[in-house]
């Protein structure tokens, strides 16, 4: 038993029997049993009961054993004044202030099914890929599983954006930029990217977006790949670096993103080559994204996004490699409307009190479910993944139930624990 647990089940009233009766054997009936309070103080608030026959209202304690009132300091602590009852799993010692007061102690042991003890146990002391695996169903993932997580998700990242946008002065086109950096830097360079977007004031990008040479020749002197020019296209970048440099007094910080464990068409050249086509070929890259409706016209947007003919035959500087041109894959297209666009476009409507989360969630439903380890998981447990709604779904709820076996808190978890 845990006191996480005893709370939990305090909450959701799962007991034998509600004929309460205190330690000293008077019938307590529980009005209402209170508002679960997860911050500082009681764990029950404003809850109500009748005992010899008077209606106390207050807030309610919950404690595996009584004399851990004692160990937790509450006597001296003024946010315990208003308790009028002390709820334990073991009643061990007499609390004689409780005794004085006349606040009854109510001892829950015999009250919960062994059960429910030994279900939860056996859950948080599991080491398989979801704690619950042995009698999980897929049959138990409740209604609307799906878009109740991706919402909480989406409302995860609003809040990270709005941070962004009172750091930019609610600039939505920086904050995309800066975001668009971060996903075509994947894991590996995720946050070297948002960097060197960040390094930039947006005004600049915009000054120079209609000359893609200069776009890439911004983003690879900041990438300090321009110091020592091996060919004459890194010359000709290093010339144009320097005069952007000096024209718009940029600042002599360099970044330097890893090649390691990449595979070629991920290395940073290309995708910061294909960052800067982006941002060339939309010049209202902003508003096309705001304004689309559907994902056709979403993947519309970067179907002609490749990196500049110099990367045909190249995937780093001054080695040839084997004409390719460099554009993007519909699992990288997929990725960027997953982890970018559509957060913005949600966090968008958000800020303006728009109501778009049934548009938001059909974009999902018709972008296709990523393949990874945890979606594999799932899938080997029955889970039906086909959509990005349902992966993203799943690997939201892993990251942040399965993975910390907060199984209280899962709706999935309350079936089996209610079973």
């Amino acid at each position: 038993m845990t006191e996480k647990l005893l709370q939990y089940l305090w909450n959701y009233k799962v007991f034998k029997n509600y004929d309460f009766k205190d330690i000293e054997g008077n019938s307590i009936e529980i009005l209402h049993f209170g508002k679960w309070n997860k911050d500082a103080g009681p764990d029950f608030l404003d809850a109500k009961i009748k005992t010899n026959g008077l209606i106390l209202a207050g807030n309610i304690e919950l404690h595996i054993r009584s004399s851990d009132w004692i160990f937790h300091n509450h006597s001296r602590d003024p946010n315990y004044k208003n308790i009028i009852l002390h709820v334990i799993f073991t009643y061990d010692v007499e609390i004689s202030e409780h005794t004085t007061k006349g606040i009854p102690t109510l001892e829950l042991k015999d009250y919960i099914d062994e059960n429910i003890i030994s279900t939860y146990e056996n859950l948080i002391n599991g080491n398989q890929f979801i704690a619950c695996e042995k009698i999980f169903k897929p049959e138990k993932i409740p209604f609307n599983f799906h878009e109740g997580n991706i919402l909480k998700k989406l409302d995860e990242k609003s809040r990270e954006l709005e941070q962004h946008l009172t750091r930019y002065k609610n600039d939505f086109e920086a904050v995309l930029f800066h975001s668009f950096a971060y996903s075509f830097g994947l894991k590996v360079n995720a946050h070297i990217f948002r960097q060197i977007a960040e390094s930039i004031d947006y005004s600049i990008i915009n000054k120079i977006r209609q000359n893609p040479l200069q776009l890439e020749a911004l983003f690879f002197g900041i990438s300090g790949w321009l110091n020592h020019p091996e060919d004459v296209y890194m010359k000709i970048l290093k010339r144009e670096f320097e005069f952007i440099k000096k024209k718009f007094n940029i600042s002599d910080l360099q970044f330097y993103p890893k090649f390691l464990r990449l595979r070629p068409p991920n290395f940073p050249t290309i995708r910061l080559s294909q960052l800067a086509d982006l941002y060339y070929k939309h010049q209202n890259l902003f508003s096309k994204i705001i304004k689309v409706e559907n994902t056709d016209q979403l993947y519309e947007i970067f179907a002609s996004v490749k990196a500049s003919e110099y990367w045909d035959f190249h995937f780093n500087f001054g080695t040839i490699s084997k004409m390719q041109p460099k554009i993007l894959s519909r699992d990288f297209i997929d990725l960027v409307l997953l982890n970018t666009v559509l957060p913005l476009k949600y966090s968008y409507h958000r800020y303006h009190h728009e109501e778009a989360a049934d548009q938001i969630i059909e974009f999902y439903q018709h972008v296709a479910a990523e393949k990874n380890s945890i979606t594999k998981g799932w899938k080997k447990l029955g889970v039906n993944i086909h959509t990005a709604l349902e992966s993203q779904s799943m690997i939201y709820h892993h990251k942040n139930y399965c993975e910390h076996k907060n199984c209280l808190a899962c709706s999935i978890g309350f079936q089996i624990l209610k079973e």
